[in-house]
């Protein structure tokens, strides 16, 4: 293993983290670190390694939103709860660090559900939205994983 494999693999390890507590841009740090590994090696292995991952990331991403999207719309939970969640994540982030992201969303979708549908329906749709936001996440990381994969075969390889 060379030092450029290392910084890859430290990068790619950093972007992980980043999928599961959303403080850096995961899925970003890691097709950012691929895209950095397959420029320093520049052999054909390393652009299929990258283009395989940028795939699997690319599909992630898409599969992360619609999913749980999906989810959501059948539990009747609307989209606009979800922004309210997301704004009051990013007033938590800045008020408690790190662990203010998640008691913020949690508090901003409980809100806009009381006050959409009542206290007593609150519970069950903060619920399906806790699931999808959940399910979000483990969507990306097994994105973030395989190209972790496909970046540790490609060493092998290389």
């Amino acid at each position: 293993m060379t030092l450029v494999d290392i910084l890859a693999a430290l990068a790619i390890a950093i972007g992980l983290a980043g999928i599961l507590v959303p403080v850096l841009p995961g899925t970003l740090l890691i097709l950012a670190a691929l895209l950095a590994w397959a420029v320093s090696v520049g052999d054909t292995t390393a652009w299929v390694v990258f283009a395989v991952a940028t795939v699997v990331l690319a599909a992630g991403t898409i599969v992360k939103f619609s999913v749980p999207g999906k989810h959501m719309k059948q539990a009747g939970v609307p989209n606009s709860t979800l922004m309210v969640g997301a704004v009051a994540g990013i007033v938590g982030f800045f008020v408690i660090p790190v662990l203010g992201l998640v008691i913020g969303f949690v508090l901003g979708v409980y809100a806009a559900e009381v006050r959409r549908v009542g206290e007593s329906t609150a519970r069950r749709t903060t619920v399906t939205a806790l699931k999808a936001a959940g399910l979000s996440i483990l969507i990306e990381l097994a994105a973030g994983l395989l190209a972790a994969l496909a970046f540790a075969v490609g060493v092998i390889l290389t």
